[in-house]
């Protein structure tokens, strides 16, 4: 397989594991602002567990405190505590530092419903079986690399959220977390991070008409198919 099918598929899984962040781990898992059929929330589990090796339960614990204590003391990865490159290139370690701290994930997620895929006892080792299918995909060599390339640029894009958007960007609305188009266009939909903060329960990101929030458009199909359910109002456009 040539280097360029290589990194036309490798980038592509990334933006599957973008979508299925936001979709199902951050607005229907952890903000319960959306309902996704069984079959769709199951396949979205899987594919997050096997391409970024997140617990489900850990990041909506962690994303939960940072709602409570957004930009304060206590905020588990803000850049007006840690400094936006800090957070930036260090977020994976902040996040992990929550996520492995039993009494945090039990304080934000007593509301948390284990499916069979939390169940399993090998929940914190599903990244391997991706690496074992970039390897079957690509070669031993090829396969590690197109792992590690999907995982850095997960993390980035993720970091970036946490310490670029709120630093940098505008604001539609009076808290410290910014806008960005360009983010979101790569993180479908979480660049408009201002927007999110104001209404977090709120499937739809976008508020203004001139931004664009990819995964609304996937959440709308599904919606069309019965396969999901806004279970909150869209957020009403600024003014």
């Amino acid at each position: 397989m040539s280097l360029f099918w290589m990194a036309v598929i490798t980038l592509a899984i990334l933006q599957a594991s973008v979508f299925c962040t936001t979709i199902y781990l951050h607005r229907a898992k952890t903000h319960r602002g959306l309902e996704l059929h069984p079959i769709v929330g199951f396949l979205m589990h899987v594919e997050l567990s096997i391409f970024t090796g997140v617990v489900p339960r850990e990041w909506a614990a962690v994303h939960r405190k940072h709602h409570h204590f957004s930009d304060e003391e206590g905020d588990p990865h803000s850049p007006y505590i840690y400094g936006m490159w800090t957070v930036l290139f260090g977020n994976y370690f902040l996040y992990k530092r929550q996520a492995t701290d039993a009494a945090v994930v039990r304080k934000y997620t007593p509301d948390w419903k284990d499916d069979a895929i939390d169940k399993l006892p090998i929940q914190h080792y599903w990244g391997l079986i991706g690496l074992a299918i970039f390897m079957l995909m690509f070669g031993v060599w090829w396969g590690v690399a197109a792992w590690v390339t999907h995982a850095v640029l997960y993390v980035l894009l993720n970091s970036a959220i946490n310490s670029v958007c709120h630093m940098v960007g505008y604001r539609n609305f009076a808290n410290k977390a910014t806008n960005l188009q360009w983010i979101a266009f790569l993180t479908a939909g979480e660049g408009l991070h201002n927007n999110h903060h104001q209404y977090p329960t709120s499937s739809r990101f976008s508020v203004r008409g001139r931004e664009i929030d990819p995964a609304w458009a996937v959440i709308r199909t599904l919606e069309a198919f019965g396969l999901a359910k806004a279970t909150r109002p869209p957020l009403a456009k600024a003014a």
